[in-house]
């Protein structure tokens, strides 16, 4: 068997099940501060549970894509060495806990999510905002692209779907700099879906669509949530590209550290996450696709999804927690 098939069957032997326990303890740690409106509080909570359980894994793990850059957020920080570093090389892109809003105020899709990828396979790039366009699977290649317009994009997936405008939705972050991209999409007669946070989630319901309603997703997010969507879009199909927005002198500086040398590049979905790929989330408040955590007097229920983009596999685990203190 060669070193790459090795590696390969190592990472799925360790990884593909183990990954959840990951997520499931940053969600529950976050689930306890629910609707307490501290957001910096159940972030905390998270990154330290999910850095606990990280480093009891047998990986030598590197997280390419963390938190914390731009904002003034606990860190799982880029660079940061994870695992007991005797096991199979990973990069790791991470959010503890995606929508801190959303947890804070108990509204729906507020998740933890990770995915683990072979080493070199995640773009490594600095947490600034990303451009990103994204939909589910089932389209003919190059449907959507950033160098089109939000008008010209809509009517393609619409063409493409074989409806009219008027029966699409678009699914867009509530931020003032969309104000524009907003206003264009309701003037082709699409619908939208405005959401306060939580943009890994948003791009995933394009997979979705009969069950979410949503069919594209447009706008721009946080650069490390567009890796992590990327991701899963790679296990459960799509399309995503995505462009940083290097906008200043001190940004483009941030990135050609960590070699990228062209600022106003497009990345296609495999260039922000190649190879094989692991993805995991955990429900923490309830959500579209999962159930947020559920507390009973003798048990912790959680609700994740883990994606696997070489096999295509998609399980859900519903697990019942009964021994309470490894969540102490």
């Amino acid at each position: 068997m060669s070193a790459k098939a090795t590696e390969a069957s190592g990472l799925e032997r360790i990884l593909t099940l183990e990954i959840a326990r990951v997520t499931e303890r940053a969600a529950v740690a976050a689930a306890r501060l629910r609707g307490r409106g501290d957001e910096m509080a159940a972030d905390q909570v998270a990154v330290d549970a999910m850095r606990q359980e990280l480093n009891r894994l047998p990986i030598d793990g590197t997280v390419v894509i963390g938190e914390g850059e731009r904002d003034e957020a606990p860190m799982l920080y880029i660079g940061e060495e994870v695992g007991t570093r005797d096991g199979a090389k990973v990069d790791i892109a991470l959010d503890p806990l995606e929508g801190t809003t959303i947890c804070a105020k108990n509204l729906p899709n507020s998740l933890a999510v990770i995915a683990f990828a072979e080493k070199g396979s995640l773009l490594y790039a600095p947490d600034v905002y990303m451009e990103k366009i994204a939909i589910g699977p089932g389209y003919p290649a190059n449907t959507v692209s950033l160098e089109a317009t939000p008008t010209e994009n809509i009517n393609a997936v619409a063409r493409a779907k074989g409806v009219a405008v008027e029966q699409v939705t678009a699914c867009i972050l509530d931020r003032p700099r969309h104000a524009r991209l907003i206003e264009e999409v309701r003037a082709t007669g699409a619908a939208i879906r405005l959401i306060g946070d939580g943009d890994v989630a948003g791009v995933i319901h394009t997979t979705d669509p009969d069950e979410t309603g949503i069919d594209i997703y447009l706008g721009i997010g946080g650069a490390p949530e567009g890796v992590l969507a990327a991701a899963a879009l790679r296990c459960i199909g799509g399309q995503m590209q995505g462009r940083l927005q290097l906008n200043t002198e001190e940004k483009v500086a941030r990135a050609a550290k960590m070699g990228i040398s062209d600022p106003n590049k497009i990345y296609s979905m495999e260039e922000m996450a190649s190879g094989d790929v692991l993805f995991a989330a955990t429900g923490v408040t309830d959500g579209n696709m999962l159930q947020g955590v559920r507390f009973t007097r003798d048990a912790i229920i959680t609700h994740t999804i883990v994606m696997r983009s070489s096999s295509k596999t998609v399980r859900e685990i519903k697990a019942r927690h009964q021994d309470l203190a490894k969540f102490d």
